[in-house]
């Protein structure tokens, strides 16, 4: 593969990134516990991040709480959180993606990536029920702690599905 096939906004990037996105999505709608969809979801952006990088990874984690709330998904009384959860998702994505590109993709720079973004992460959804939008209570809880957990054992999922692709693509190169 060439250096400059996963240009952002090349015809083989904008595929790839559409792929990526479908799957997101796809998860999302098996309709899962927030414990099973929230890991899965946050692996894809994670993995998003590592194949199309940053600007496809923010992309799909901008658009899967949008297409979430539309389609039926995420219950009403998220909406007002819909910025809140584009801009987490944004800040796991860069975080990640930038410690890895700094601290290389092993076991260290993907941890610190990883962590870091989850709390990020954490932290914004958590600030936004605190200080900024008024949620039902459970929907404040919702956005806060299990956001950190879902990020946290998303980014391990990721981890282990990269080591995976990757070791397929070198048997089959």
């Amino acid at each position: 593969m060439d250096k400059d096939a996963l240009k952002p906004f090349s015809i083989r990037w904008l595929t790839r990134t559409a792929i990526l996105l479908a799957i997101t999505l796809a998860f999302q709608m098996l309709g899962f516990p927030q414990m099973v969809t929230g890991p899965a979801v946050n692996a894809m952006l994670l993995i998003s991040g590592t194949y199309v990088g940053i600007i496809g990874a923010v992309i799909i984690g901008m658009l899967t709480p949008l297409i979430a709330f539309v389609r039926g998904i995420l219950a009403p009384p998220l909406a007002p959180m819909i910025p809140f959860i584009m801009l987490g998702n944004a800040v796991l994505v860069i975080v990640y993606v930038a410690a890895r590109s700094k601290l290389g993709k092993g076991y260290a720079g993907t941890a610190i990536g990883l962590i870091i973004g989850a709390i990020v992460k954490f932290l914004v959804l958590s600030s936004a029920v605190r200080f900024i939008v008024s949620v039902p209570p459970p929907v404040a809880k919702a956005m806060q702690i299990p956001q950190l957990y879902t990020a946290l054992l998303g980014g391990v999922v990721a981890f282990i599905v990269e080591k995976i692709l990757d070791a397929a693509i070198k048997q089959n190169s």
